[in-house]
């Protein structure tokens, strides 16, 4: 099969180099220098490479603002059976889109970042195929995550999105929370330092990908969760109310029993 990826960076190359050894793969990329270290795949800088190319699947990989934008550039390139495919970590935009575009289309989500995750080993990372897709492009994403030994789910593009904000909100607003009133600490706890980790890894990561996930649509019902949860602990701290105290941890450590 001939794939062209549109987007250089950690995602478009890790998906390049996954699918080069059994594809004909070209990555894109307005900017050359970005392409200098791709392996075993065709360089593009222009559509006009791309339309010579004539790819039967174009993955776009660029960030989640240009998605649409990008989409709308290389159309004219693409013959209508070319089927196109996103990698976007919020699905904002995109029915609609994929509804009016004419071409088949498949729409996943791989639920890792490149630069921290264990690339010899991803089995205990996640990804989601969107269920309105083409079948044939869900097979083909099927086979090959299940090659790269992740745990598959189907949702449809509101359940992703739903998820997402609850899986990755959550912990991107606390994290951030807890490091907007950090202070150094001379002889930080075992806790604090665990903490701390966590909070350098996810401000290690790119800021486009930080602002698709919490201007997610649904991130603000999260958010208000958690407010109403941090309202709810600071009465019972400030009234010193250890039955209430005793009742929410309970009812915190009945809510993680069953995570996995």
């Amino acid at each position: 099969m001939r794939i062209c990826i549109m987007g250089a960076g950690k995602m478009g190359m890790f998906m390049a180099d996954t699918l080069c050894m059994d594809h004909d793969v070209a990555i894109y990329a307005r900017r050359p220098e970005k392409l200098r270290y791709c392996l075993n795949t065709r360089r593009f800088t222009t559509m006009d490479e791309i339309e010579a190319f004539d790819p039967d699947l174009l993955i776009n990989a660029v960030t989640i603002k240009n998605t649409l934008s990008a989409y709308e550039e290389v159309l004219p390139h693409l013959r209508p059976s070319c089927m196109l495919s996103d990698i976007a970590s919020v699905k904002t935009g995109l029915p609609e889109f994929y509804a009016k575009c004419g071409h088949p289309f498949v729409s996943t989500h791989p639920m890792f970042g490149p630069t921290f995750a264990n690339l010899n080993d991803l089995s205990q990372n996640y990804t989601v195929i969107i269920k309105e897709s083409d079948p044939f492009g869900k097979a083909f994403f099927r086979e090959v995550y299940a090659g790269l030994q992740l745990n598959i789910y189907d949702y449809t593009f509101e359940e992703h999105d739903e998820t997402i904000a609850y899986s990755l909100s959550i912990p991107f607003v606390s994290t951030l929370a807890f490091t907007g009133v950090m202070k150094p600490q001379d002889a930080p706890g075992t806790t604090f330092k665990k903490h701390m980790a966590i909070a350098r890894g996810l401000l290690s990561e790119d800021d486009y990908l930080l602002t698709e996930i919490l201007f997610n649509p649904y991130s603000p019902g999260q958010i208000d969760k958690i407010c109403a949860r941090l309202a709810e602990l600071s009465d019972i701290i400030k009234q010193h109310d250890n039955e209430r105290l005793l009742a929410y941890i309970n009812e915190c450590r009945a809510n993680i029993k069953d995570q996995r």
